[in-house]
């Protein structure tokens, strides 16, 4: 596999670093890796890749990968874009469409950034992997890890949902639970680091997961025939997802594959139980500060300071999109209203982007012609604690008739 991949460069001074050796950060601020978009538009047109296999890997020209014999993978492959007409509907915007990432591997978007980025941990020569997670980023580096051969730590506030716990477990990884958020677990991953040679995973401490996360933007515009939505609306947190995607489309202008005027508004949605970008694009900010007492049954969401604040930030103001926090009461209700009238299960964290969607469409920031993308980032079979439901029991001496009565 040929590699276009020029240097690594500071996401905020643009310093740049040699790209084929292991790197963390500059400056304690992420760095994104560059190619030469050039060479690419030369080597591949937008043709070609339909002709690829169905994953993430037929955008190899814009990935850092040198040899396909590194390729980590357990197919992750592309996710559907569904039409969401009885929720826009019930929302008061019916141009909807749901990206179920949902349907990856691991159940989350997850996958993608994990794929790429353990697939570049083991190229460059790393053994030992941690990370920590409130969601679902433990168990998708865990599977990955198992899937490379590499040793794994996951550090997870002692809340975060079982079968984030159990997953990771479950493949191999040595979990441990801590009293606290997941900026403590941060800590105790950056000591274990120092002591015992892992290599740090966390959210942009690395330049290889945005990678994999910007490949939902590649996707998206080739599902709708290399063009983008008006609106995307997506939950956030760390905001990989986000920063990759827009830079994703910035890669796509260079090689003359979209237009400026394709670019879509990008709408950032976290719970007003936890809302430090939120707060910071409100009051004009570049970075945002830590937000005290963060709790969210949103576990994903659940970052009171991300590092890459700025680089979300920046993305949604350069999209003319906004930042806006949702009421935390409302996120059961919305993940039952997109099951129920669409059968797509949303986790509480792409639940989230339902409430912002009517918020949006009721102030009248939505246009009724604009075609909206909703991110479903992770199923919600992955926080069963969300979903509980208190549920009849048959009763033997009641005529079935009359019990179904009572359940309507």
């Amino acid at each position: 596999m040929p590699s276009f991949v020029t240097h690594l460069e500071s996401a905020l001074d643009g310093t740049q670093l040699p790209a084929r050796v292991l790197q963390t950060m500059h400056a304690g601020r992420p760095l994104c890796v560059r190619y030469d978009i050039e060479a690419v538009g030369r080597a591949v047109d937008r043709d070609a890749l339909a002709r690829r296999p169905p994953s993430l890997w037929r955008y190899r020209e814009l990935l850092p990968v040198e040899d396909e014999a590194d390729i980590v993978t357990l197919g992750e492959g592309l996710t559907p874009l569904l039409p969401a007409p009885r929720l826009g509907a019930r929302l008061g915007h019916p141009r909807l469409l749901v990206k179920d990432e949902g349907q990856l591997p691991t159940g989350s978007f997850k996958s993608r950034g994990q794929a790429v980025a353990i697939t570049m941990a083991k190229a460059l020569g790393v053994r030992s992997v941690a990370i920590p997670t409130a969601g679902n980023a433990g168990g998708a580096m865990a599977a990955y890890a198992a899937r490379a051969g590499l040793a794994a730590y996951v550090f997870m506030p002692r809340d975060t949902p079982l079968v984030n716990q159990y997953e990771a477990a479950l493949c191999g990884a040595q979990v441990l639970l801590v009293d606290g958020l997941i900026t403590d677990c941060a800590k105790l991953v950056r000591e274990g680091c120092a002591e015992f040679g892992w290599f740090d995973m966390s959210t942009l401490k690395e330049p290889y997961r945005l990678e994999g996360k910007k490949t939902m933007g590649l996707e998206l515009a080739q599902q709708l025939g290399w063009r983008l939505p008006d609106v995307i609306v997506y939950p956030t947190g760390g905001g990989t997802g986000l920063v990759g995607m827009w830079k994703a489309f910035e890669e796509l202008l260079a090689l003359g594959w979209l237009e400026r005027k394709d670019l879509p508004r990008m709408v950032a949605v976290q719970s007003d139980g936890c809302a430090p970008i939120v707060r910071a694009f409100e009051r004009g900010e570049r970075f945002a500060p830590l937000f005290e007492n963060a709790a969210t049954i949103a576990s994903g969401l659940r970052v009171p300071a991300a590092v890459g604040d700025f680089m979300i930030l920046d993305a949604v103001r350069a999209s003319g999109g906004r930042a806006l926090a949702v009421p935390e009461a409302g996120i059961r209700e919305w993940m039952r209203l997109a099951a129920s009238l669409e059968g797509i299960t949303l986790g509480p964290e792409s639940a989230t982007c339902v409430g912002a969607v009517e918020l949006l469409a009721r102030e009248g920031w939505l246009q009724r012609d604009d075609e909206v993308v909703l991110f479903a980032c992770g199923a919600a079979q992955k926080s069963p604690e969300s979903m509980a439901v208190e549920l009849p029991l048959y009763d033997a001496s009641c005529p079935l008739a009359v019990q179904l009565r009572g359940l309507r």
